[in-house]
């Protein structure tokens, strides 16, 4: 009986794991291993940050989707991986895991880019965990304004103004209502900045697109601030410059959340793998390049596209569709001996940007939308994940089916 390990249960981790109980029911035993002992949806983390979704809505048990004949769960944190001896070592575990197939889908990390101050006064929004402390920090801003009347606490500052800045942003607006009736403020009180060095928003879409996505930020009454790169954050301050400016602007809020960048998992560069911000180049199998048992996915993997400018972004779609061909290429060896006859292919089936829970914008199946057919454009797609990992039972507790609006 060959043993697989699979590290993290996120959308690569837990589809693999769900897909290799399927194919190969009484020839492999599977070991899981998660610091959490739930999975969630990492692409809606900006709505439990804003408060427009529970934390309840976008996670669920690991045991719910495991079949314990088959798969053991371990929540444990993993220390290191030491491809040479085939052994995982966890954290408060005096044993070693042993294998013959390790599957690493490790996820991200905040990656502040050298910045000072920014891991120490601005909220990360890598995590279930991280997510709903800012919602929790920004409940409290509200509430201490009725005490204080700081206008600072009704400002909420979002670092970067990528695609997971805009859809915090969007799911911000959203709960502005809200968070002024905590206040005792009209909705109009509630301040909302968007900082971004860069003076393109949204490059992965056309230029008509991308100014749609713009004009939404703006209309929302979202204080857009492009072209200016933050250079540091103090408590409570962060300062940056325009690009035509020598010196440093500053503006101060109650809540600094940071959305600039992620990178692959520390892990990855401290078990000694060839990695750059923690991403791996697999190869055509999505296997380390030196280890031809460890299979490498999603935020931990780096996948060329047939231009080779550069790698595909990591998004849960490509986690979703590399777990498909690792499951597959697994089920294959452990039959034949041999590898998949064909290497990993992407196909994007595209991508969507929600703005709130009715607005929405992006391209899906070759077909631009906008507006309402994109929301739900956006809903379909984030139900299709939830099938795919959680099943059926998953789907039915847990999916977006408020496609009217």
């Amino acid at each position: 009986m060959k043993e697989i390990v699979v590290l993290g249960a996120g959308y690569a981790g837990l589809k693999t794991v769900v897909l290799l109980q399927k194919k190969l029911k009484d020839s492999i035993h599977i070991t899981l291993v998660d610091q959490n002992d739930y999975h969630y949806e990492a692409t809606d983390l900006h709505e439990v940050a804003a408060g427009t979704q529970g934390v309840s809505r976008i996670s669920y048990h690991i045991r719910d989707v495991i079949k314990p004949r088959i798969t053991t769960f371990i929540q444990a944190k993993v220390v290191k991986i030491d491809p040479e001896q085939r052994a995982v070592k966890l954290a408060g575990h005096d044993d070693l895991l042993h294998y013959d197939y390790c599957v690493i889908g490790l996820g991200f990390v905040s990656e502040t880019f050298g910045v000072p101050g920014a891991e120490e006064n601005a909220f990360p929004m890598t995590n279930l965990k991280e997510a709903s402390a800012i919602y929790n920090h920004i409940i409290s801003k509200m509430r201490d304004y009725r005490k204080t009347q700081n206008p600072d606490d009704l400002h909420i500052i979002i670092c970067g103004g990528g695609f997971t800045g805009i859809e915090l942003a969007g799911a911000l607006v959203e709960a502005r209502p809200s968070y002024a009736k905590i206040a005792g403020v009209t909705p109009d009180k509630i301040k909302i900045t968007l900082v971004e060095a860069a003076t393109r928003l949204l490059p992965m879409f056309n230029e008509k697109l991308a100014d749609y996505g713009v004009d939404l930020i703006k209309e929302s009454n979202v204080q857009l601030l492009d072209g200016s790169r933050i250079s540091k954050i103090d408590p409570g301050t962060v300062y940056y410059k325009h690009a035509d400016e020598s010196q440093d602007q500053s503006m101060d809020a109650g809540t600094i959340i940071w959305t600039t960048g992620v990178s692959g998992s520390p892990l990855m560069k401290e078990s000694g793998f060839d990695e750059k911000r923690g991403r791996v180049m697999v190869t055509p199998h999505l296997t380390a390049p030196k280890h031809d048992d460890v299979y490498i996915l999603g935020d931990v993997a780096a996948v060329m596209p047939p231009d080779g400018k550069r790698p595909y972004p990591t998004t849960a779609q490509i986690a979703l569709a590399m777990a498909d061909y690792a499951a597959d290429d697994i089920a294959t060896r452990i039959k034949t001996g041999k590898h998949e006859e064909k290497a990993f292919v992407y196909k994007s089936l595209g991508t969507v940007a929600s703005y709130g829970n009715t607005k929405a914008y992006g391209t899906a199946l070759g077909h631009e939308l906008r507006g309402y057919p994109a929301s739900v454009m956006k809903k379909i797609i984030a139900d299709r994940s939830l099938m795919e990992t959680g099943g059926l039972k998953e789907l039915l507790a847990k999916g977006r089916f408020d496609l009217y609006h």
